[in-house]
Order: structure tokens, then C-alpha cells, then sequence
């Protein structure tokens, strides 16, 4: 999954996130970069108890990918289709290979 759907709180003790400007100076971006990917629906910031953005590692992942988009000169929305478009189609392989491994491992004559 790529967006993050998660309109939750975020306790500081779950896993590492960071700020908005930490995440930015992070990918070597501004801010408004990490706002843009937010308006563009890539990437939901999550929010500690106090209210503030907070961007865990797997979202800076997916906003490092876009980044490098952007920096080739793709416009943002576009590098978030793309960005997410990937993510999709990784998930799809992982799953196909799950399924095709559970099928084998249950019909290892059909295999041969």
C-alpha cells in the first residue's frame, strides 16, 4: 500500500518518526515539498500527541522515490501516480509469488 490511510494518533513509543522539518532537511527537500506530496494524496503525515506532523521511514521511502522524480523534472502529482503505480505493482508480484509458492508446495506434481 502506498498512501498512508492512517488518520490516527501517533504515540512517539510505536516506531521512530520524524518532524516535518527533520523529515524534509532528511531528503534534502523544503517543507512545502512534503505538503505538496500530502495535497497530492502520496503520503498522509501522522500526528503525535501534540498535534504535530510527524513521517515515519516508510513514508519518507515513498517520498524520496517521488523526490527523484521531481528532481528529473516529472511535476509532483504525476511522480505520485508513478510512485504509487509501483508500489502496486510490487505488491501484486509479491502476491502472485505467495500464491504461486502455496500452489506448488500443495500440488508438487503439477510442478513437474
Amino acid at each position: 500500500m502506498t498512501a498512508d490511510d492512517s488518520f490516527g494518533r501517533l504515540d512517539d513509543d510505536d516506531y521512530p518518526a520524524y518532524t516535518m522539518g527533520r523529515a524534509a532537511a532528511m531528503l534534502g527537500t523544503t517543507p512545502g515539498f512534503l505538503r505538496a506530496l500530502g495535497e497530492a494524496r502520496l503520503i498522509t503525515p501522522l500526528r503525535s500527541a501534540g498535534g504535530h506532523r510527524r513521517y515515519s521511514r516508510y513514508q519518507l521511502r515513498i517520498a524520496a522515490r517521488a523526490r527523484g522524480l521531481v528532481d528529473q523534472g516529472t511535476p509532483v502529482e504525476a511522480a505520485c501516480r508513478i510512485v504509487i503505480l509501483e508500489d502496486q505493482l510490487e505488491e501484486a508480484q509479491r502476491l502472485n509469488a505467495a500464491y504461486r509458492r502455496a500452489a506448488e508446495s500443495a500440488n508438487p506434481t503439477a510442478a513437474a
